[in-house]
């Protein structure tokens, strides 16, 4: 898609680009539309940084007496839980149709900095874990992570929690190592095989839990010392003797892991889990964790009738570094040892291909993933991203071609994950930061409100073709857990149908549609002749005549449907 182009459409298509936000309101979703059920396979998550994404209380700022003498963009900058749903109050995620938000693990970080041969570090990403047990201070509270979730399921959203089996936080003169019973420190990985992968550390001074083993091991002192300091030590050692008697598992490393996990399931009614380094555990702990978790989840639903969002049960997608759709049910461990994790507790896989076969046409690229996801991998779906967290080899890291980005994000067959400041063009290459900590910028809400310039085009136009794609999403199943099919090869035009349970949904999206011109666009075998059907992208509605339906709009995409 050609950039000046498709920016000169949009500004003929939505006016006011200096008000990026009013200009949301040019193609609204129709209010007669009636509303098609939830599916995962179609799901729009909004992957953040919590720390990264907005300050709600600066008042949290600092906990921990931690110092502000971090690398570049490693240390802690002030997002919170309040800040992420102030914007849920805002309408902000709404506005771009997404109907899942995943948040980075809020549980309580290792309290120091740390070198890992990048700089200074914190825990500022969530990964770095010191108790499972509690909300890290510098996010905010457990009322605070309370009102996330119980406002995001008041606005139709549900909410993802990041969790970490495979280890702790690094050791540091504020956090001692875990026992010898719970962790090891070494060997470090060479990723050969299954052992290789699994039994040793994924770098130096990150201790790995013994998720393997089946000994019983005692409470760490060091937790144990601080939970009696915050006067919760009785609480939660009758909650783990209850745990393990109904369960009857072995007081073994993983299965405290388990029920740390699964209790913020049933405390604040979490919809799903993103597993983080799932290859380098072994593959049954997942299947523990799910099961253990579906039990909280429904325990939960039953104590909050009124909060739920409908019965769909449980949901859990993995984090397996390099997971291709390709793989299908059989990923690669090397040295003969392949692992199917779809049936080890996930629903769905982290597409770690979507990023480079974005470089393909539409059509390639659309045709096989749904061979792939209504052959091989049906009942199951994938989450497809084209920049994350820590993928240094992102799609359009200069954001160069964000209209190309979200046509193909969205509209691919799966689900599709936002990496936050995908819609409004956050840049990923930061002077001055190293590796990874590149792709992890404070969110530019800045540049969102004043519509700064991106190259040929404005954030504020970028936003909103992202919204428009989002929102036709979020009310159509059939776009990403439809069966595809090209209908017309120029422009580009193909159609999704889809059924389940009862419902079903069709739709026809054309791209790359000329911008000096209205074109007919052919939709014969989806829509009959006679029958209204609408732009989502224009808001423009038309009669279908001969096979084709023509709208009176310059838009340069078409996404139509029934209302």
């Amino acid at each position: 898609m050609k950039l000046p182009v498709l920016a000169a459409s949009l500004l003929l298509a939505f006016g006011a680009a200096h008000a990026p936000m009013a200009a949301a309101q040019t193609a609204p979703a129709p209010a007669n539309a009636q509303a098609k059920p939830f599916v995962w396979e179609n799901a729009t998550v909004y992957f953040l940084l919590t720390d990264r994404f907005n300050n709600g209380n600066p008042a949290n700022d600092g906990a921990y007496g931690r110092k502000q003498d971090a690398a570049k963009l490693r240390g802690f900058m002030g997002g919170d839980l309040a800040g992420v749903t102030a914007k849920i109050r805002e309408g902000y995620f709404k506005n771009l149709g997404v109907d899942a938000i995943w948040i980075t693990p809020p549980v309580e970080q290792i309290h120091a900095g740390t070198d890992e041969g990048t700089g200074k570090s914190y825990g500022f990403h969530g990964y770095w874990a010191k108790d499972f047990t509690a909300v890290d201070a510098a996010l905010g509270t457990e009322d605070d992570m309370r009102t996330l979730v119980d406002t995001a399921h008041a606005n139709g959203i549900r909410v993802i929690l990041d969790v970490v089996m495979n280890h702790t936080g690094p050791v540091t003169a504020q956090d001692p190592a875990w026992p010898k019973s719970w962790v090891r420190t070494g060997p470090k990985c060479t990723f050969k095989d299954a052992r290789t992968t699994q039994d040793c550390t994924l770098v130096d001074n990150l201790p790995d839990f013994l998720t393997h083993s089946n000994a019983a091991v005692e409470l760490p002192p060091m937790l144990a010392a601080k939970w009696k300091k915050e006067g919760r030590y009785e609480r939660e050692v009758k909650e783990l003797d209850a745990f393990f008697k109904r369960t009857g598992y072995p007081r073994a490393p993983r299965f405290y892991l388990v029920k740390w996990h699964a209790d913020w399931v049933r405390k604040y009614g979490f919809d799903g889990f993103r597993a983080d380094t799932v290859k380098h555990t072994e593959a049954g702990v997942w299947k523990e964790l799910k099961k253990e978790a579906s039990l909280a989840y429904e325990d939960w639903k039953k104590a909050n009738p009124a909060k739920k969002l409908g019965d769909t049960p449980f949901w859990m997608v993995s984090e397996v570094y390099g997971y291709a759709i390709g793989h299908g049910h059989k990923y690669d461990l090397g040295g003969g040892d392949f692992v199917d994790y779809l049936a080890n507790g996930f629903d769905s896989m982290i597409n770690f291909a979507m990023k480079s076969d974005a470089a393909q046409g539409y059509e390639k690229l659309f045709s096989s993933y749904s061979s792939i996801l209504h052959g091989d991998m049906k009942g199951y779906s994938v989450l497809n991203y084209i920049s994350s967290h820590d993928d240094g080899g992102p799609f359009d890291a200069m954001r160069v071609r964000p209209f190309e980005s979200a046509n193909k994000l969205l509209l691919a067959p799966g689900a599709a994950q936002i990496y936050y400041g995908d819609e409004t063009a956050r840049l990923l290459k930061i002077e001055g930061a190293v590796g990874d900590a590149t792709l992890r910028s404070f969110m530019n809400w800045d540049e969102l409100a004043a519509n700064a310039q991106r190259g040929t085009t404005r954030v504020g136009e970028v936003h909103e073709h992202w919204a428009r794609l989002g929102r036709f999403r979020a009310a159509h199943p059939a776009v990403g857990a439809g069966v595809h099919q090209m209908i017309h090869h120029s422009p580009y035009t193909f159609k999704r149908t889809w059924s389940q349970g009862g419902h079903s949904d069709r739709v026809v999206v054309a791209l790359e549609l000329p911008a000096d011109k209205a074109v007919a666009i052919p939709v014969g075998g989806v829509f009959n002749d006679g029958q209204t059907v609408r732009d989502w992208y224009s808001g423009k509605t038309a009669v279908v005549k001969d096979g084709k339906v023509q709208f009176d709009s310059r838009s340069p995409v078409a996404l139509i449907a029934q209302d």
